[in-house]
């Protein structure tokens, strides 16, 4: 319909048959026009016509009023040659030149010169055309694995799909139809839907949208949607990656000149068993047969170690071989030699990755791993994470690279890492415990002997536990110590290989799921338990070396003392001053106070003075105010002058009457010293302060807080105790529970609070 109603604008604005001629490029070119897509007319003249611009006027305007998204030009065929052979964007595009109306010979005599154009500058311009891929790929990321892709700039998506009929229009590769095609069309009708639910031009499938688009499309939810753009994309991706290394092997590089004749033959290197290598590629060998059922993990294992690409050619027919039954099943359990295939693909780093991506976009994983299916582009409604859960599974495998010569059972680490998410596929929080069963049996039809396929289930199932742990509980506390020991069942072995999977699993998530000071933290409790299991343990000092001497000086003279300096991840602040209800909430309000974001904050008491440790979000010790200033707001506050805090109270009562309705829990078995309380809560600031001045207001000391924020939500746990050093009883624990609630933002203050239990990693055992 659109290219009618051009066609009699033509006809209404005067166009004439010869010397001008009305062309289309973009989407309306490809015949590709969404609802809500520009539309990009070029004005095609020989230069010699008069009257052009005013025929310009005549076409533009009318589509201007009526309010099309309109990109124009007027150009002649020459001046279209000269812009593909010396623009990148405006050249590729131009490459879908199409007539509309007028002299259609005019418009076909300049795509033949643009095309000749890009064509004879191909080489020259095949850097710059490729770079632009890893460019759109680190500034809008992978279509396939994010929950809000833009459809037409990460990889896998429409700009892609440009690229690459750019690089098949220079001649020096081809475009691989087969694979593109249909996952291209899924992607466009994914657009069209999104066009028409958000009644605007948006290529970026946001959260708010995906639902109404799933319906649209007769998906039964947004997961299933984001699958489907998944497994599209990847395809996409995939193309551009092979026809991307394609082209950059035809790159001019320096050659010998030469003038004896020579038979070019394609050069073939042998791998092992029967494995060919042809220009970076693995394929089959003549002696070969695809009823081997261990050629592909032999040919994917090897291609991973040797840096190689596995021949796409290879993956389909491997695929093919095995969907169709010309490749038999592997036994179960696999074979020896099948188990020590999958490991050595598993143990290449990041060579694994294209060889996976290769053998799982021909289905030969779900094939060899069944319970792979149920994760295969199932999304994460998780910000930390920035994968799908197969391909965090898979990048974690990759992040285990580095541990594989430190622990004593590489094997099981890897294999624990493949299948440590594997019961996201249908569960939440309670994951690792579904996971792990599920881990077991997967690893027994590998192969594995019970025994080790029990340590498998272990790791599995307590994959978080020793983060959680680490940054969540008081290490100081014995039983924070007990119940990492009693995690590893006791087996310091077991503890170095969850040490490995906890970073690789946290490095795989993304950026903000790994710090200097979740390092320390990790290793710090690690290496405790770790010398608790092998005899060497070392008692955790109640005080440090500085806060000894701190509190020695405070005993002196009544002064607080505060000190301050760097540490792995940001910056440690020690303040000493004599005990007294409300000291560690009044210094969680002085560091509000002063726009400082807490980690994690401890208090130890002994012979009257306190000393407060404090891990701060800062990157340099000037960034805070003088320790002067902060020892003499101490003694201010301690003096009932709590001026400095009024701020922070102003501010917290703003920002707590629209939070969201708060969790908190107790955490029993956590602690035998004191009360342990789980919080989360709309993160603020002044919120730490907020819920220690709660507790000081019912008479209880906030012995320590361990701090941690995901996507604006603070998860805080609180070690309390009476005035006296006892564990509170019951009914203090209750009323501890309400005021934090309000605390912490309850909306209504009459609200009953609910003393909810958490299991040992924090996770709700029943919801308040």
């Amino acid at each position: 319909m659109m290219e009618e109603a051009l066609e009699e604008l033509w006809a209404e604005a005067g166009g004439p048959t010869h010397g001008v001629g009305l062309a289309c490029v973009g989407s309306l070119a490809r015949r590709e026009l969404g609802p809500r897509s520009d539309l990009d007319l070029v004005l095609v003249h020989d230069g010699r016509t008069a009257g052009v611009e005013a025929l310009a006027e005549r076409l533009w305007y009318p589509l201007w009023d009526s309010r099309v998204r309109l990109d124009h030009a007027v150009r002649t065929p020459a001046e279209c040659a000269s812009i593909a052979g010396s623009e990148l964007s405006a050249g590729v595009g131009l490459l879908d030149l199409r007539p509309l109306a007028g002299d259609r010979d005019l418009v076909g005599s300049a795509r033949t010169a643009l095309l000749a154009s890009w064509r004879n500058g191909a080489r020259k311009r095949l850097p710059e055309l490729l770079d632009s891929i890893d460019e759109r790929r680190r500034t809008f990321g992978d279509a396939a694995y994010l929950l809000e892709p833009d459809l037409k700039e990460a990889r896998g998506g429409f700009r892609d799909m440009s690229t690459l009929r750019a690089l098949a229009a220079t001649w020096l590769t081809d475009l691989p139809h087969g694979l593109v095609t249909e996952p291209y069309h899924r992607l466009l009708d994914v657009r069209d839907a999104l066009h028409v639910t958000a009644g605007r031009t948006l290529d970026r499938l946001l959260a708010t949208e995906v639902d109404e688009v799933a319906a649209r499309l007769g998906y039964p939810d947004g997961d299933e949607l984001h699958r489907y753009v998944s497994l599209a994309a990847r395809r996409i991706g995939y193309a551009v990656d092979l026809t991307a290394r394609a082209a950059r092997q035809v790159l001019p590089v320096r050659r010998v000149i030469s003038f004896a004749r020579r038979e070019r033959k394609p050069v073939l290197s042998e791998g092992p068993h029967g494995l060919i290598v042809h220009a970076g590629e693995v394929g089959l060998g003549q002696r070969v047969s695809v009823a081997d059922p261990l050629l592909g993990l032999r040919a994917a294992a090897y291609a991973a170690r040797e840096g190689l690409v596995l021949s796409p050619v290879t993956a389909e027919n491997l695929g093919r071989a095995l969907a169709d039954g010309t490749t038999p099943p592997l036994p179960d359990p696999w074979p020896a030699e099948a188990l020590e295939a999958l490991l050595e693909l598993l143990s290449a780093g990041r060579g694994l990755l294209g060889p996976w991506e290769a053998l799982e976009l021909n289905r030969c994983i779900g094939v060899w791993l069944p319970d792979w299916t149920s994760i295969r582009a199932k999304p994460q409604h998780n910000p930390i994470h920035r994968h799908t859960v197969d391909r965090h599974s898979v990048q974690t495998v990759v992040e285990c690279a580095p541990f594989l010569t430190a622990v004593e059972r590489p094997d099981l680490l890897l294999l624990a890492a493949l299948f440590h998410d594997i019961g996201k596929a249908t569960a939440g929080r309670d994951h690792p415990a579904v996971g792990a069963p599920v881990a077991r049996a997967a690893v027994l039809r590998l192969g594995l002997s019970a025994e080790d396929a029990d340590v498998v289930a272990l790791l599995v199932r307590e994959h978080l536990a020793l983060a959680d742990l680490a940054t969540h509980r008081d290490h100081t506390d014995p039983a924070t110590a007990e119940t990492l020991a009693t995690a590893v069942g006791g087996r310091a072995e077991n503890l170095r290989l969850l040490r490995a999977l906890t970073e690789a699993d946290a490095r795989a998530a993304g950026p903000a799921a790994w710090s200097p000071w979740r390092a320390q933290l990790i290793d710090a409790l690690a290496d405790r338990v770790l010398g608790r299991l092998t005899g060497a343990e070392r008692p955790a000092p109640a005080q440090t070396a500085r806060g000894v001497r701190l509190a020695a000086a405070v005993a002196g003279d009544g002064r607080p003392r505060v000190e301050v300096e760097p540490v792995p991840g940001g910056v440690e602040l020690v303040a000493a001053e004599r005990d007294r209800v409300g000291l560690f909430g009044d210094m969680a309000g002085l560091l509000a106070a002063h726009q400082v974001t807490v980690r994690s904050g401890s208090l130890t008491t002994e012979h009257g003075i306190a000393v407060n440790t404090w891990r701060l979000e800062v990157d340099d010790p000037a960034d805070l105010p003088p320790a002067s200033v902060l020892q003499t707001e101490l003694q201010r506050l301690a003096e009932g002058d709590h001026r400095v805090l009024q701020g922070v109270r102003r501010r917290d009562l703003r920002n707590r009457a629209g939070a969201p309705t708060p969790f908190v829990a107790a955490l029993p078995g956590a602690s035998e010293t004191a009360a342990v309380l789980e919080v989360r809560a709309g993160d603020r600031s002044g919120l730490l302060w907020a819920l220690g001045e709660a507790v000081a207001g019912i008479g209880l000391n906030l012995r320590s807080a361990h701090v941690s924020t995901l996507a604006g939500q603070a998860i805080d746990t609180l070690y309390l105790t009476e005035p006296d050093g006892r564990r509170p009883d019951d009914d203090r624990v209750a009323e501890a529970i309400t005021v934090v609630r309000a605390a912490a933002g309850l909306p209504e203050p009459d609200r009953q609070a609910t003393t909810a239990t958490a299991d040992r990693h924090g996770d709700p055992i029943t919801a308040p």
